[in-house]
């Protein structure tokens, strides 16, 4: 679970974040573009550009999830859930951010935040299946089940993979690095009360 570290960043990190200017040629249209769609280049990105494969992989893989048949709510449920349960505070503040733009509700979004149930039932059952995925490294039978008997298809199944592989590179980076998070998401960071209430718990299907 997360904890106080998460707030904090990683200070003996030896990956820096590179601006356009700085990083390799091959990541530099990527962050350009970022630049454009952003107004700025997410701290992130500009951490993934050291190594231009991973940096063309992650964009490469959220353009695919992007047009997945889940919808924007519960892509990003998807994403701040995965991104909760393997504690990744940068890509909680940001997802917590780009939710609220896409329309997820404010009392889904705290939720998730904080491991808890959501008030929706459908995706209560996303959530679940996203953290249980994550949780138990694919074994999880049990919330698959409820997953498909809240609607959802096999299809959405492996969707949900597709943000859970998206996370899992860019979580994964972050705790490298340490990733500083950036002004635009500073104000969604996760608060020391909120870490005190994690919880990665799922009721029974």
């Amino acid at each position: 679970a997360p904890t106080a570290t998460y707030l904090k960043g990683n200070p003996v990190s030896s990956i820096p974040v590179l601006s356009i200017e700085t990083a390799p040629d091959s990541s530099q249209r990527h962050l350009e573009r970022a630049r454009a769609a952003f107004g700025f280049v997410p701290n992130m990105l500009g951490m993934l550009a050291n190594a231009p494969a991973a940096l063309e992989t992650y964009l490469t893989v959220m353009g695919i999830f992007q047009r997945s048949s889940l919808t924007s709510v519960e892509q990003q449920v998807v994403l701040l859930a995965v991104s909760g349960q393997n504690g990744c505070g940068y890509c909680t503040a940001a997802h917590t951010t780009i939710a609220s733009g896409a329309g997820v509700p404010e009392a889904v979004i705290g939720a998730i935040r904080t491991g808890q149930p959501v008030p929706d039932a459908r995706l209560e059952a996303l959530r679940c299946f996203a953290v249980m995925v994550v949780r138990d490294r694919g074994w999880a039978p049990a919330a698959l089940s409820r997953f498909l008997a809240a609607g959802y298809s096999p299809a959405n199944a492996l969707e949900v993979l597709v943000g859970v592989s998206l996370k899992t590179l860019s979580n994964y980076a972050n705790h490298l690095a340490g990733t500083p998070i950036d002004a635009a998401f500073a104000g969604a960071a996760w608060t020391e009360t909120e870490l005190v209430r994690q919880s990665s718990a799922c009721q029974s299907p």
